[in-house]
């Protein structure tokens, strides 16, 4: 079994290039050639290996965000579902006049809830109960247009990364 990394293949692939280039060593083009070439081969096999191994991941990433988004759901509708049982609970035992229902489990009880703020009409709430909120958002759209035209955008600059295209 093969255990050399990628890590060291790809060293392994720079050091035979500076041979190449090094008027000190005597070597035949050929000879170099013949070493890169096998190195490239094994640099490719391990890349594909590589690639396999993490579309295998992230199809697995997927598989686990589909159940998440599914478990959501479900526990949404169950939530759902306890509330609409103790609305109706608490309907029924109101319309009966049951302030309280005894188990050996639990104690049912109606309860007052605290005192809420209902706004109805904001425009004639007074000016000290409202607080002004200032938000800016960045149009990075707009900036980049300005940049790629010429422009110069204090405080940004346009940056070009790569990243690994699998296809």
């Amino acid at each position: 079994m093969n255990s050399i990394t990628l890590y060291e293949l790809s060293q392994d692939y720079r050091q035979a290039l500076d041979g190449l280039t090094d008027p000190e060593n005597d070597l035949p083009a050929e000879v170099i050639a013949d070493t890169l070439e096998g190195l490239q081969g094994s640099l490719e096999d391990k890349a594909v290996n590589l690639a396999k191994f993490f579309r295998n991941l992230e199809a697995m990433a997927d598989a686990i965000k589909e159940a998440e988004d599914r478990m959501a759901r479900r526990r949404r509708a169950i939530e759902s579902r306890v509330k609409w049982l103790k609305d109706y609970l608490r309907q029924n035992m109101d319309a009966c006049g049951i302030q309280k229902i005894e188990s050996p489990w639990f104690v049912l009880a109606i309860q007052k809830n605290p005192a809420a703020v209902d706004v109805f009409d904001e425009a004639a709430v007074p000016a000290e109960f409202k607080e002004e909120v200032v938000s800016v958002r960045l149009d990075k759209a707009g900036i980049k247009r300005a940049l790629e035209s010429g422009q110069t955008v204090p405080g940004a600059a346009l940056m070009r990364g790569s990243r690994l295209s699998v296809r």
